[in-house]
């Protein structure tokens, strides 16, 4: 009998018994409280429970299913909200819950609603896994396409006609090449833990072009590729990676809330209901998948909140999109790890994360990339994670481990988010792996000069740190002009250039194209203001003119939408050099 031998928290152990697997998902109790196998010996059997375990005994029954723990994939994912084991919020809200209740059989995908299904095989068709053997539109934005399960060979037998179907609707059967035949409706089911099956990985080339300047500039993100935007409280992790949902050119995004306060998960349902997509004028709902894992929920079922929002981006990268997932955070989810590793008595690690933590951390980031999936189509999983180390130390240890699996460090500074510059990334601390990868699209698609002026930008941005380290010591008045005038054009790309407005109509979003001409316009100041100083001109001279305020002023007063209206700009400069020098 696999009764309940001891209960630790979420930790429960079953004795004398050879029923359970490795991975496999349990019930656990009266209330069916849906756990996970994680070690079996040859006295005991430990599960980790994803539910509240207040109220379950000694003794209650523990029931095997024979599978893995598994996410539910078909259409009715977009625009839902799911907990961390995918069970859906809104039903639960529906039928008069407040707080996620223990045992809840709710299925993840709603069986009642019906869908406009067109079948694109028929009988007689060779298929492999990854084929589409039906569509249906799931929001305005997204169509769905329903594969072939990635282990199924065969022939088409039966189809049924295009028309309205539930999820659970037989629709097409397959004769596998073994005889069996496989009833396939429109979902199907996948183990969280396990990658999804690729052709293959396709070198990292294209940007995923977010219209913030200091990432799309500076520190630039590939589609494929990952990110971490670590930060202490109050730095804006939270608000950047809003601005990256909201703007970032990903088809889908999955914005998991790992471990946050109900109140700001809260805040993101409703911005999230509220945002309109700038690309389509449809909120931005009907192309995002949320998955809210509070901190007052289940310590467990923070740990899978995870793996479930990857498995689900995968799900969508097989169909031939680009998917974006925001992970806030991961120092959350790692605290689970940690909370449930101490339950399991195992040996601790530095800080009391278990020993493991980095090969888990290398498990998730590695699942990003840009792939040839298995019907030949071309898709990305981009991961973006936030991390929050405690007084903004990023030499603890889920820092340190994330940046050894990321190739994209975006570090987000406390003194620039007092001082109210946004986003607060620090550009001296942050780096991007991805700027030579892209070099040839940004050289192709957006101009020759992009990458070279990016360059000079970021040196003149380390000249200045390192020129204000005397001034701090003698004071500015004692500098030559030449390096006067490093300081000044520094301020203006940090003011002018990395500083955004979220609230500008023109500066929440900048194209590539106009994040280009404001290097060149600053580049021209200086190169010009350079050789005017050489020929003996006072750097008081060239500040009295006006044109470094202007400058700055350029990403306000230039729409856009009328490029154009650099030459303006570009003109001015040379015209007041030409009468001055």
């Amino acid at each position: 009998m696999n009764k309940i031998y001891s209960i630790n928290g979420p930790v429960i152990k079953v004795k004398d018994t050879k029923d359970f697997s490795m991975r496999e998902m349990v019930y656990v109790g009266e209330k069916k409280l849906v756990g996970e196998v994680i070690g079996v010996t040859d006295e005991l059997t430990t599960i980790q429970v994803y539910e509240s375990t207040s109220g379950l005994s000694v003794g209650e029954m523990v029931e095997p299913t024979g599978s893995l723990m598994c996410a539910t994939l078909g259409p009715g994912i977009i625009s839902n909200i799911y907990d961390g084991i995918q069970r859906p919020l809104r039903a639960m809200t529906a039928s008069g819950e407040i707080y996620v209740s223990e045992g809840s059989m709710i299925p993840s995908l709603d069986e009642q609603r019906e869908f406009d299904v067109e079948i694109t095989v028929k009988a007689g068709d060779k298929v492999s896994g990854g084929d589409i053997y039906a569509t249906c539109p799931e929001t305005p934005l997204i169509m769905h396409k329903c594969m072939i399960p990635p282990y199924l060979n065969g022939t088409v037998g039966s189809v049924r006609p295009n028309g309205k179907y539930k999820v659970t609707d037989i629709v097409v059967t397959v004769k596998a090449d073994n005889g069996t035949v496989h009833e396939l409706s429109l979902m199907q089911k996948w183990p969280i833990r396990n990658p999804r099956p690729i052709s293959r990985r396709i070198p990292i080339s294209k940007p995923l072009i977010t219209g913030q300047r200091i990432i799309d500039t500076v520190c630039p993100i590939a589609k494929g590729g990952t990110a971490a935007i670590p930060g202490g409280f109050g730095t804006g992790k939270t608000v950047t990676q809003h601005q990256l949902a909201k703007w970032c050119d990903a088809d889908i995004i999955v914005y998991i809330g790992c471990g946050e306060r109900g109140n700001e998960m809260t805040q993101v349902l409703e911005e999230f209901s509220e945002l309109i997509d700038p690309k389509s004028g449809r909120p931005l709902t009907d192309r995002t998948v949320l998955i809210a894992n509070t901190s007052n929920m289940p310590v467990a079922a923070r740990e899978a909140s995870i793996y479930t929002g990857i498995t689900l981006a995968e799900y969508y990268r097989d169909m031939g999109y680009h998917i974006a997932i925001m992970a806030d955070s991961t120092s959350r989810w790692a605290e689970a790890l940690r909370e449930i590793s101490g339950r399991l008595e195992e040996m601790p690690a530095e800080e009391g994360f278990p020993a493991y933590l980095p090969s888990r951390l290398a498990e998730f980031y590695e699942r990003a990339g840009y792939v040839e999936t298995l019907n030949k189509a071309e898709g990305s999983v981009t991961v973006i994670g936030a991390v929050s180390p405690q007084g903004s130390d990023f030499s603890e240890p889920v820092t340190q481990n994330t940046k050894r699996f990321v190739r994209c460090f975006w570090a987000l500074d406390k003194s620039l988010a007092y001082a109210r510059h946004y986003p607060a990334i620090n550009w001296l601390q942050s780096y991007s792996e991805y700027s030579d990868d892209l070099k040839d699209y940004y050289t192709e698609n957006v101009g020759e000069d992009f990458c070279d002026d990016r360059q000079e930008i970021s040196t003149l941005l380390i000249e200045e740190n390192n020129l204000m380290e005397i001034v701090k010591l003698i004071g500015a008045d004692v500098l030559p002009d030449d390096q006067k005038l490093i300081i000044e054009t520094a301020k203006v790309i940090r003011v002018g250039f990395l500083q955004q407005n979220a609230g500008h109509a023109d500066d929440t979003y900048v194209p590539l194209k106009k994040q280009l001409l404001m290097m060149r316009a600053i580049l021209k100041l200086y190169h010009k203001s350079l050789d005017a100083v050489n020929s003996g001109i006072s750097i008081n001279k060239i500040l009295s003119s006006g044109l470094f305020d202007k400058v700055t002023k350029i990403k306000f007063e230039v729409p856009n939408s009328d490029l154009d209206k650099f030459d303006e700009y570009f003109a001015e400069i040379d015209d007041w050099f030409s009468k001055n020098a």
